[in-house]
């Protein structure tokens, strides 16, 4: 590790600062902001791949100039850094390689379109339960995938299909957008989970089986939640099925309580 007392806190939320921002300009310049597009339509349009690249590179070299001038690392050291991070990305990048070759596989087989034609077979018959099925058909399809946008790509047309407007459309619609990240969030093939685990020098293994206690304890809950507002729509009670979210936080609540009491008697 290098260590210098001339160091400051600054010196890392600056790059990281310059980061987040020269990767934004970079991808609606890719959309064509500076062409005339708005800013909503050029991020929509931008390339993201091209935009991440142009950021990091210009971060890169504010980085370099940045820490020369404050003379914090010389420039042997920082050059030294550089084959140091490549190596350090080597076994993400190939398990990124080999998560997308299982994606598009289980893609080529048709894994989507057997799932959407399960859903919109099954709507008509359980409407008033919709969204607790959207929600474990999306969580189930993003940690087959490895994938949220695409899982929203394919369910949310569907949802829109069966609920054209109304409250149903909004609640389904939430209900795929949370179960579709609650998949990718614990999938061992997903690229934000496998970053996440290169980010934070954990193995992946272990970061994935470590956290899926959380997910599956806020997944169970959710299911609850939306179990309630498919009861309330069966009872004719549609109106108030926004009961549904303060229960939901109140039996959470409950069970962080009792985990941290049992916690508490056991290490007494």
């Amino acid at each position: 590790a290098i260590s210098n007392d001339k160091a400051h806190v600054m010196d890392l939320v600056l790059p990281v600062a310059v980061l987040i921002v020269s990767c934004i300009v970079a991808m609606i310049y890719t959309g064509g902001f500076f062409d005339g597009a708005s800013f909503v339509d050029a991020f929509a349009d931008s390339d993201a791949s091209v935009g991440l690249v142009l950021g990091g590179s210009v971060a890169l070299v504010f980085t370099f100039i940045y820490f020369m001038m404050r003379d914090v690392l010389s420039f042997k050291e920082f050059t030294d850094c550089i084959p140091e991070g490549f190596k350090a990305m080597v076994a993400p990048i190939l398990i990124l390689s080999m998560a997308w070759t299982l994606s598009g596989m289980t893609n080529l087989l048709g894994a989507k379109i057997f799932v959407a034609e399960l859903v919109a077979g099954s709507a008509l018959s359980m409407q008033g339960f919709l969204p607790m099925i959207i929600f474990l058909v999306a969580a189930f399809l993003a940690f087959a995938t490895g994938t949220s946008w695409g899982t929203f790509s394919i369910l949310i047309p569907i949802v829109i299909g069966v609920f054209p407007e109304g409250q149903m459309m909004v609640i389904s619609i939430a209900s795929c957008l949370a179960g579709a990240v609650c998949g990718d969030h614990c999938s061992p093939i997903s690229d934000t989970t496998i970053m996440a685990s290169a980010g934070a020098h954990c193995e992946h293994v272990n970061h994935v089986s470590t956290q899926l206690p959380y997910v599956l304890l806020v997944a169970a809950v959710c299911m609850v939640g939306y179990f309630l507002i498919g009861v309330f729509r069966a009872v004719g009670l549609a109106s108030i099925a926004w009961l549904a979210l303060p229960i939901c936080i109140i039996i959470l609540l409950a069970i962080l309580l009792i985990i941290r009491a049992k916690g508490t008697k056991e290490a007494a």
